[in-house]
C-alpha cells in the first residue's frame, strides 16, 4: 500500500470514528453507568466487531447485502431494533443504582464483562451501515498490485485503533464532567437524553438505502 493512501485513509477514518454515532454513544453512557474499567469491554466488543464487518466486506458479503433487498432489511431491522432497546434501556436504568465512578467487583464482574463486551460486539454486527462502508470505502485505498489481505488488515486494524482513539476520547471527556453528572437527577437527565438519542439512531437506521454508496 502506498504510504499516501494509507495517510489519506487516515484522515478519513479519523472523521468518521470521532463523529459520535452507536459505539460512541455506548462507550460514554456505559462510562457514566458502570466506570472506565468496565467500558473498556464494550469497546474491544465492538472493536472485534468491526474486524468481523471488514472481514464480511472483504468476502464481498457487502454487495450481496447491497443487491439482496430481503438480507438487507432483516439486518437493518435487527440493528434498528438492537439499538431502540438498549435506548429503552438506557432511558428506564437507575442513576443511583451504580455509582458514576464505580466498577464491579466480586462474582459478578465477569458477568458484567462478558455483557458489555457483548453489547459492544452487537452494536457492530448489527449495523448494515458499517458493512456497506467497508466495501465502499476500502476498495478505493487498495493497491492493485499487492497482497488483498495485508492491506485490508492494515486498513482495518487503522480504522479501529482510530475508533477506540475516539471511544478513549469522549470517555475521558465525560469523566472530566463527571462532577456535573454526580447529582442523580443530573444523571437520569444524561440516562434519559442518551437513551432518546439510541432510539433515534435506531429509527434513523430503518432510513438506510440497501446500495453502496
Amino acid at each position: 500500500m502506498h504510504l499516501s493512501n494509507w495517510l489519506i485513509f487516515c484522515g478519513v477514518a479519523l472523521l468518521v470514528t470521532f463523529t459520535p454515532g452507536p459505539a460512541v454513544l455506548l462507550a460514554v453512557s456505559n462510562s457514566v453507568a458502570v466506570g472506565l474499567r468496565l467500558t473498556i469491554a464494550s469497546s474491544l466488543g465492538n472493536a472485534l466487531g468491526l474486524f468481523i464487518v471488514s472481514g464480511i466486506a472483504m468476502a464481498g458479503m457487502g454487495v450481496v447485502l447491497a443487491a439482496s433487498a430481503t438480507g438487507f432489511m432483516v439486518l437493518k431491522f435487527v440493528g434498528a431494533l438492537y439499538l431502540i432497546y438498549l435506548g429503552i434501556k438506557q432511558w428506564r436504568s437507575d442513576p443511583g443504582a451504580v455509582p458514576i465512578a464505580g466498577t464491579s467487583r466480586g462474582p459478578g464482574a465477569s458477568r458484567d464483562v462478558r455483557r458489555l463486551f457483548r453489547q459492544g460486539l452487537l452494536v457492530a454486527l448489527t449495523n448494515p451501515k458499517a458493512i456497506l462502508f467497508f466495501s465502499a470505502l476500502f476498495p478505493q485505498f487498495v493497491t492493485p498490485d499487492a497482497s488483498a489481505l495485508g492491506q485490508f488488515a492494515v486498513l482495518t486494524t487503522t480504522f479501529v485503533a482510530f475508533a477506540l482513539l475516539s471511544h478513549a476520547f469522549y470517555v475521558v471527556l465525560i469523566r472530566v464532567l463527571k462532577g456535573r453528572l454526580a447529582n442523580p437527577q443530573r444523571t437520569r437527565l444524561f440516562n434519559r437524553a442518551s437513551g432518546g438519542v439510541f432510539v433515534v439512531l435506531g429509527l434513523s437506521l430503518l432510513g438506510v438505502r440497501n446500495k453502496l454508496a
